[in-house]
């Protein structure tokens, strides 16, 4: 138990499906999960295990950015035992043959964020996911026929920037990267910092170049190839 999680000792599963909404945490273990219990609902940040074809596996919300998935992952890392985190996404889309509901899987997430650095001095701007993981995610999308993509994630700190200060296009070339989020570079390094796994699977949820979005009951229902890959993906490690 910490001041962040109720759950006992030995609640969560080896791998943990974080999404950032709790209520999509919630709807995953209603939706594919058998046996479900809630094991923690500190802050209403959400968490069950439960079963998937027989495998436990668990599911909880991470919040938004960086600070607040550096916390909930550190914790199942650090004192739940927990092996794996696959991060279960939505990210906005940099580039054209990235599109809204494309399946994405970050090979690298780049960030400015102070994140690293405060945690332990790390000043690395890049940061990688498990190799092993993303492999056997990428192998489980062939088997699926998904259409995973691989992508270099921007990872930033601010959802608002100021588009007279840098532009979406200065900021992809300046950076090389394919679209943006605010966690997986936070959950990369708790990860290696702890000799731990993650990897982050995201869905498109709106793209910069064609300028069309998801509603916000659109991302948190519509996200299934993402859920079902990341699962079959969970019970394979």
């Amino acid at each position: 138990m910490t001041p962040h999680n109720s759950a006992p000792e030995g609640a969560f599963a080896k791998t943990v499906l974080m999404p950032g909404d709790p209520l999509r945490a919630k709807l995953i273990a209603d939706s594919f999960l058998s046996d479900v219990s809630l094991v923690t609902s500190v802050r209403n940040m959400l968490g069950f295990t439960g079963k998937y074809k027989g495998v436990p596996v668990s599911v909880m919300g991470s919040g938004m950015g960086m600070p607040s998935i550096g916390i909930y992952s550190y914790e199942l890392y650090k004192f739940y035992g927990v092996d794996n985190i696959i991060r279960i996404g939505s990210a906005g889309s940099y580039k054209p043959w990235l599109n809204v509901k494309d399946v994405a899987l970050a090979k690298s997430a780049f960030s400015e964020s102070s994140f690293a650095f405060v945690q332990n001095g790390c000043e690395d701007k890049t940061l990688y996911p498990n190799p092993i993981i993303n492999d056997a995610i990428l192998k489980k999308a062939e088997e699926m026929g998904i259409d995973c993509k691989q992508c270099v994630v921007h990872s930033s700190d601010v959802f608002y920037t100021d588009p007279e200060r840098e532009s979406w296009q200065q900021l992809s070339e300046r950076t090389g990267t394919d679209c943006v989020e605010m966690e997986s570079f936070a959950l990369f390094h708790n990860a290696n910092y702890l000799k731990k796994n993650a990897a982050c699977l995201l869905t498109i949820s709106d793209s910069f170049v064609s300028h069309v979005e998801l509603s916000a009951e659109e991302r948190q229902n519509s996200f299934t190839e993402m859920l079902t890959l990341a699962l079959e993906t969970a019970i394979s490690l």
